[in-house]
């Protein structure tokens, strides 16, 4: 094998299972004569280091082997720290780097954002890495893609509990996530039945409404995505019929955080990160207003959010973390680049990194989504995979 300097890096929101894929590239690494080197806080590891400056580069590159990797993938986060960064869209550079010639163009304030890419291909050219292994989801792979197509060769390894990201089914991260909301809706049941409310649950899912149509799936619940507005007074007296139906006298519904109603519009809050993307505000409490106003109905309004992400992955996630950084450093070995693990029809694949321009995968409405009901279409599953969706 050619390559014997291998980068690795994790971008973007952490989720349970990082840790796993980078101590499985390091021990397979070793197994192939490879030297992994960790690149900390993503992005920012290779636009604000300074490889010159001993403190820079130990806050920000680090070498990997088994000795330092050896526990890590027993606990959650990664090992490695992340942060939103995007070289090509940098609204501030580093103060070193002030004085050098970066091209520029306006963002969407005005101000001038950098397109930092030939730093970022110096800093790769001076740590001689031959491959660079980037775990993200949307965000982190665009930047990957364009990378690659600048000349360095990149393995993308997809994770997010979004399940978002496109030409794979599953992304790490995402069953653990429903594992915890599923958890955590069937806890907070039996206060909502106790009280004879109705309990409204936000959960993750800006663009795409996978993970809160896979928990209500698995708990039975009407929810609602952001791929089609539903009709405000019509899941109101869904939710109220529930209420009357059900013994204890409750109701359940969960809400991506992108979802929305007819004629009403998100309100979004704060700065845009790296990518362009400012924080939601809370649809469930919105939502909450309006079935007080239209009912006089108590309600529970629960932001299941954060709280998906921590901790320890399930079994799952570790699996999948592990093979995909198996089949990393096999594509490694192959010489291949440009490419992403994956899992399409049920089966581990090496698939194209996805084209940025195309944006995330959207859950498909007409097959898995009872848009009468608000509920996920539980018809006509045979011969489907495992997730139900094909890439």
């Amino acid at each position: 094998m050619a390559a014997k300097r291998v980068g690795i890096l994790t971008g973007g929101g952490d989720v349970p299972g990082l840790n796993s894929v980078i101590k499985s590239v390091v021990y397979r690494g070793s197994e192939i004569g490879c030297e992994i080197t960790g690149i900390r806080r993503g992005w920012e590891g290779l636009t604000h280091v300074n490889l010159e400056e001993p403190a820079s580069r130990l806050r920000y590159i680090q070498p990997l082997n088994r000795d330092n990797t050896r526990t890590i993938d027993r606990t959650g986060g990664t090992y490695l720290h992340s942060s939103r960064t995007n070289p090509s869209q940098m609204k501030n550079l580093p103060a070193f780097l002030r004085s050098e010639d970066f091209p520029s163009k306006p963002g969407k304030d005005g101000a001038p954002t950098y397109n930092m890419t030939k730093r970022v291909l110096a800093n790769l050219e001076a740590l001689r890495l031959d491959y660079l292994v980037a775990i993200g989801g949307d965000d982190t792979l665009s930047y990957a893609a364009t990378l690659d197509q600048a000349g360095m060769r990149v393995i993308a390894i997809p994770k997010t509990m979004d399940n978002d990201v496109r030409n794979t089914e599953y992304c790490i991260g995402f069953s653990t996530a429903i594992t915890r909301a599923t958890e955590a809706i069937e806890r907070q049941r039996t206060t909502v039945g106790s009280h004879e409310r109705i309990g409204i649950f936000r959960i993750f899912g800006r663009d795409a409404g996978h993970t809160a149509l896979y928990t209500a799936y698995v708990t039975s619940t009407r929810c609602c995505i952001p791929e089609y507005e539903f009709d405000l007074a019509k899941l109101i007296d869904l939710l109220m019929t529930d209420k009357r139906s059900t013994p204890s006298n409750y109701a359940l519904v969960i809400l991506s955080e992108g979802a929305q109603w007819k004629g009403y519009k998100i309100r979004e809050t704060g700065e845009a990160d790296a990518f362009g993307h400012k924080k939601k505000a809370n649809l469930g409490e919105d939502f909450s207003d309006e079935v007080k106003k239209a009912t006089g109905e108590e309600t529970i309004v629960s932001d299941l959010t954060y709280d998906l992400r921590s901790g320890s992955p399930d079994f799952l996630d570790k699996m999948v973390a592990s093979t995909f950084a198996g089949m990393a450093m096999e594509c490694i070995e192959r010489g291949q680049h440009g490419v992403m693990t994956a899992i399409c029809s049920g089966c581990y694949a090496v698939e194209p990194i996805p084209d940025p321009a195309l944006g995330p995968r959207k859950v498909d409405v007409g097959t898995m989504y009872n848009t009468e009901r608000y509920r996920p279409n539980y018809a006509s599953k045979r011969g489907l995979p495992i997730f139900l969706t094909r890439a």
